[in-house]
């Protein structure tokens, strides 16, 4: 289990809010059970702790990188999640659909239809919460 005074784990608890939003990321880790708890404390500290903090990529480089990856690996609700978050940090609609397109190449249409509906959902609702999507 990780120690959540650690400075890593606080890091990266600020890093995931800061992306993802306060109120997901403080939704996520109180409606964790015993079972999963450990795994949301995992990604707290080293996903966010450790990698996102780190200054060789800027913010908007790692949400790209992370829309392609999810969608490589067909994950829709984490992809939902990073949309939020590329948006967050000022991807625009525009790079989002490049980056998607780009995978598509790569990683198969399928992937990445299921993307573009995912994205486009997304942003949609980002829309009508009044979030400026650029």
């Amino acid at each position: 289990m990780s120690d959540q005074s650690s400075e890593r784990f606080q890091a990266g608890l600020e890093m995931r809010k800061q992306v993802l939003g306060a109120e997901h990321v403080e939704r996520s880790l109180a409606t964790a059970s015993e079972f999963s708890r450990p795994v949301q404390e995992l990604v707290t500290e080293y996903c966010w702790g450790e990698v996102w903090t780190r200054e060789g990529l800027d913010l908007r480089t790692r949400s790209l990188l992370n829309l392609v990856m999810l969608t490589a690996l067909n994950r829709g609700h984490e992809f939902a999640v990073h949309v939020r978050g590329a948006v967050a940090n000022g991807v625009t609609e525009s790079e989002i659909q490049e980056a998607l397109l780009q995978a598509a190449v790569y990683v198969g249409a399928p992937a990445a239809l299921e993307s573009f509906r995912i994205a486009e959902r997304t942003l949609g609702e980002l829309r009508a919460q009044g979030v400026a999507v650029q």
